[in-house]
């Protein structure tokens, strides 16, 4: 048995790290946390100081038992976590469930999975800092006193099922206010020029007149004013300028750009970083640093004299702005600068390539440019027109890399300007006077999201995935899917004596992929704002993260910290849930021209709906739901009193009757017990008989067989992963490489033979009697399947001693989790 045993919390970073080591040592994982405050309990005894209450989870207590013995019968332990408060706390729940002696422990902490960086810790351990444990258990607490405390206030108060968080209520505030500005926003016109000029020797460049108009009339009239005119240089202004690379990644920087120019989300990016790190190639990417280290600076400067040459390097030092515990870390860089092409799947050669070059353009000269400014006058009329040029006298770090920009921070770019000289007489090819309105702020991107978060200082690295991905989860925003709509604007053109007028039209408004809060996330804000203005302030989240960040340093105890908070959090909540009002976001709408009855927008029990009447008249209400695009705050009474005519009946089909209506997926055509899809931009209301008997036959027509195999019917199809064809209940992806349109019978053999032969490779045990089956999942993980039930098999249970009785328990807490649920 080896003298020395490492625990990390990751297989995969284990794996690693086990290259570098020897013999000597045996690397094992503790797969995150061992121990945590309970899921079905508070878990936190505040009347003494507090003190949480650990346990082990029932799927952890087989790995616990194993490192305990792994433990004894080493001579040395080294807790090895990451080198930040979650990894302090990993490392201090395995030595105390453990009970792991002392003198035995020795803690180790690395940015990066490298052999040099190994080394180096196991030369220079350390006891456990108990200040960034205490700081991780202070944060773990409160967020379970807001969630477990808040959360039965909205199931009381709003609806069952819905949850509250200290950082995730906030981040949804935030989106719910930008979204309430961007419906305020009332846009307004103006006029601006530009003009196409010519100079004497033919080159031709735009130039913007300095002015606007607030109407049509002044455009025209300063368009009938030039008419004519005699325009030249009054003045030209050229002036050397500088741009400079922007710092190394933080974690946030680094999900901002790969949200920019990856088009990855934040929780993609985290999981692709993550392997990059546990496989040795970057350093940790949980950091609020910009500092490098000055074997990384070392590396960089080699690396890019030897690609670019000397005058493309400058050795430069960035200030972090944050002075949390992580400032201890490097920013997220390449563990070997001069590696460029490692052997990677697709995300995380991307992400290595944007991590490399950003590292080596902070090291890299400054890009000089040359800014030019033109200055343009006529005889007929005092405005002047002016048009800017910039040209890169040297590259510099723009050689390798460019930081991205958020769509509210694009600019017009300045383009190269002709020779030009002052006095110089110019030609007016045509002046343009086009209407632009002014725009409403912009939905949050998620990159847009972490970067205000951050300025407010609201959340760590850690947080922003988990809390973006959390209130989509849990329904309070989503991803826009609108592409825009059109708007038309007007566009004065002056060729020659005449003024010519167009009507023109743009896009405005688009949210794809924003995001855009949904009804239930305007309410629960609404109702948090109003009852819990602590909560929800800015400045006091931002404050708490500095309280952590204290406890982090020992200025601050951690104890005294939750008592400050709980004193008054806790009374506000029993008061709220004793005297507040039900919300439910209700908006009257107007009244029933039959019933007289009332018609109101409001939340309902399964989601957003319409209302006829009250539930304090005698007749029962009626109800009906939003569809997808509708909301409690907008819709219209019209609107509302066509959602009681779905469904709507349109004939029958061959013996079926056919009706249109609205379902979780959108509008559909229904006959019989099948449904067919409308397509994009059909309205539930206007489709008629004659379109969806087209559908049907449509579907009929894809859903017939096209072949048979082994005496079973073949079906084909389009999903959402391409197209693919149906046989004996498996689904088969059709690869590029066929002819989906004209399959033959061996293209349908050769695809049905290759998918049975993948299948029966991942099946790792089975039961056929029961029809259960042990196969590999998504990324090689082991899952329990029986008919269209799916339970991941946790990583400590052994497949190799699993028993039907057990494989069948796990299955059936599945099944009782979802209908207690």
């Amino acid at each position: 048995m080896a003298k020395n045993l490492v625990i990390v919390e990751s297989p995969a970073k284990a794996k690693t790290i086990e290259k570098f080591l020897g013999k000597e040592y045996t690397v094992t994982s503790s797969f995150g946390h061992i121990a945590d405050l309970p899921s079905k309990e508070l878990g936190v005894d505040v009347d003494k100081g507090f003190a949480p209450k650990y346990v082990v989870d029932k799927e952890k207590k087989a790995l616990v038992s194993k490192l305990q013995g792994l433990a004894n019968k080493a001579e040395t332990i080294w807790l090895a976590s990451d080198e930040d408060r979650e990894g302090e706390a990993i490392s201090w729940h395995l030595a105390e469930t453990l009970k792991l002696d002392q003198q035995k422990v020795k803690r180790i902490v690395f940015n990066s999975i490298t052999k040099s960086a190994i080394q180096k810790a196991i030369e220079n351990p350390r006891s456990i800092n108990y200040d960034l444990v205490n700081a991780q258990q202070a944060r773990r607490i409160l967020d379970r006193l807001v969630g477990y405390e808040l959360s039965p206030v909205l199931w009381k108060k709003i609806k069952p099922g819905l949850s509250a968080g200290r950082v995730q209520s906030v981040a949804v505030r935030l989106i719910v206010e930008r979204e309430r500005e961007i419906e305020e926003f009332a846009p307004e016109s103006s006029f601006k020029v530009s003009a196409a000029f010519t100079t004497g020797q033919g080159s031709g460049f735009a130039a913007k007149l300095l002015d606007t108009f607030q109407s049509e009339a002044e455009a025209v009239a300063f368009l009938e004013a030039v008419k004519g005119a005699d325009f030249q240089v009054e003045s030209l202004d050229k002036k050397p300028a500088k741009k400079s690379p922007a710092a190394p990644f933080t974690t946030s920087t680094l999900q901002q750009e790969a949200s920019r120019k990856l088009y990855f989300s934040v929780s993609r990016t985290m999981q692709v970083a993550q392997r990059l790190y546990e496989a040795g190639l970057i350093t940790y990417m949980r950091t609020d640093s910009t500092n490098l280290s000055g074997e990384a600076i070392a590396a960089a400067k080699s690396a890019i004299i030897q690609q670019y040459g000397e005058e493309y390097h400058q050795v430069r030092q960035y200030k972090s702005k944050s002075k949390g515990a992580q400032e201890a870390h490097e920013a997220i860089r390449p563990t070997n600068m001069e590696l460029q092409q490692p052997n990677l799947d697709r995300d995380q050669s991307r992400l290595y390539e944007l991590i490399r070059t950003r590292t080596l353009a902070s090291q890299m000269s400054d890009a000089k440019l040359e800014r030019t400014n033109v200055k343009i006058s006529n005889n007929k009329q005092g405005s002047r027109f002016s048009a800017n040029g910039e040209v890169i006298v040297f590259d510099g770090f723009l050689k390798v890399y460019l930081e991205g920009k958020d769509e509210e921070d694009i600019e017009e770019q300045d383009g190269m300007l002709p020779a030009m000289q002052v006095g110089e007489a110019l030609t007016a090819e045509s002046i343009t006077a086009t209407q632009r309105f002014t725009r409403a702020p912009y939905r949050y991107t998620e990159a847009s999201l972490v970067k205000k978060l951050e300025e407010l200082g609201i959340g760590r690295p850690s947080t922003y995935a988990p809390t973006i991905s959390t209130i989509q989860n849990r329904g309070y925003v989503e991803k826009g899917s609108v592409d825009g709509s059109d708007r038309e604007y007007l566009q004065l053109t002056l060729e020659g004596d005449g003024i010519a007028k167009k009507t023109l039209t743009e896009k405005v408004g688009s949210d794809k992929g924003k995001l855009v809060p949904t009804d239930i996330g305007k309410i629960v804000n609404d109702f948090l704002v109003s009852h819990f203005a602590t909560i929800l302030d800015y400045n006091f989240t931002a404050k708490v993260e500095k309280d952590f960040d204290e406890i982090a340093t020992g200025e601050e105890d951690w104890q005294q910290v939750l008592q400050e908070f709980y004193k008054d959090f806790h009374p506000n909540v029993i008061d709220v849930e004793e005297n507040a009002e039900r919300a439910s976001g209700e908006r009257v709408l107007g009244t029933d021209p039959k019933s007289g009855r009332q018609v109101a927008a409001r939340l309902g029990r399964f989601g957003p709906m319409v209302q006829i009447g009250t539930a304090e008249e005698e007749e029962k209400p009626q109800f009906a739901s939003l569809l997808p695009e509708q909301s409690i705050d907008t819709i219209t009474f019209e609107e509302a009193m066509d959602l009681f005519k779905l469904p709507r009946k349109l004939g029958t089909y061959e013996g079926m009757e056919v009706e249109a209506n609205v379902g979780r997926y959108g509008p559909y055509v229904r006959y019989g017990k099948k449904f067919v899809s409308l397509d994009e931009g059909e309205s539930v209301f206007d489709v008629d008989f004659k379109r969806a008997a087209e559908l049907i036959q449509a579907k009929e027509k894809a859903d017939a067989p096209i072949a048979t195999y082994e005496e079973k019917p073949v079906t084909k199809g389009k999903g959402r992963f391409g197209p693919y064809i149906k046989w004996d209940g498996i689904f088969i992806n059709v690869p590029k490489k066929y002819d989906f349109d004209a399959l033959s019978k061996e293209d349908i053999a050769e695809l049905i033979e290759d998918k049975k032969k993948k299948e029966a490779e991942k099946r790792v045990r089975e039961w056929p009697e029961e029809g259960i089956v042990l196969e590999k999942g998504r990324w090689g993980k082991l899952q329990l399947v029986k008919g269209r039930s799916r339970v991941p098999l946790a990583k400590t249970v052994d497949p190799e001693t699993l028993t039907l009785e057990q494989a069948k328990e796990l299955l059936a807490s599945k099944t009782k989790s979802k209908k207690s649920k």
